[in-house]
């Protein structure tokens, strides 16, 4: 015989099904105010704009750092699945082009992602996982281009972080006044990455040393929003 239902089991239920659809409501409103406005928007504001209370917020969301995370992951999956598609890519030097130029797009049409691309989310295992793998199937695309003879034999991993901190830099300073900077920006940093092309440089810093720099980026952002 089958055994009646616990007590109050379908209040339960509903309440798991409203706790989801604020959550799914709190991500679209902080994705939709991160990627017009950036990440320093107060959660006074998303909160409004997912239509659920402060404290309804910050009890999905004890932390910014969390919320950006569960905002980004299909912004960073995405960015996983270019890494994926220029790894299929036959042709290594053209899949290299055309990662740069995708990544460095998709920060110009998100503003949030500008800032979250260069941060680091230890706590966020899905979001760095994504991210890892993103890394990995990129350095196999830079081996297999240099192997090919077109990238340039000092291009290291190290450099696409800073490319990105440099188109970061470009969409903040050039905003609406000049939207399509980025893309001269991006050509640059392409040509300049071509055998062809290749002059001496200084020393790339360490992966350690790259790693340090978006962790400061991180605080950075956090201590401009307690001012």
């Amino acid at each position: 015989m089958t055994s009646p239902p616990a007590p109050h089991s379908s209040s339960r239920a509903g309440l798991r099904v409203d706790a989801e659809r604020n959550r799914q409501k709190i991500v679209a409103a902080a994705h939709e105010v991160f990627a017009q406005s950036g990440l320093e928007v107060p959660i006074e504001e998303i909160a409004k704009r997912a239509g659920v209370g402060v404290g309804t917020l910050y009890r999905r969301y004890p932390t910014r750092g969390e919320l950006i995370a569960d905002a980004f992951e299909e912004k960073m999956t995405a960015y996983a699945e270019a890494a994926r598609q220029a790894l299929a890519d036959p042709d290594p030097w053209h899949a290299f082009c055309v990662y740069i130029e995708k990544i460095c797009g998709m920060q110009a049409g998100d503003r949030g992602f500008t800032t979250v691309l260069t941060m680091t989310f230890p706590t966020a295992k899905r979001f760095e996982a994504a991210r890892d793998e993103a890394f990995h199937d990129f350095s196999t695309v830079v081996e297999r281009a240099k192997a090919d003879g077109k990238l340039r034999p000092d291009f290291v991993t190290q450099d696409i972080p800073m490319f990105l901190m440099a188109n970061a830099g470009v969409l903040t300073a050039t905003g609406d006044a000049a939207p399509e900077t980025w893309r001269r920006l991006v050509g640059y940093l392409i040509q300049a990455c071509a055998t062809a092309a290749a002059q001496p440089l200084a020393d790339p810093p360490a992966p350690r040393q790259m790693y340090r720099a978006m962790i400061r980026a991180t605080w950075q952002q956090r201590e401009r929003r307690t001012r």
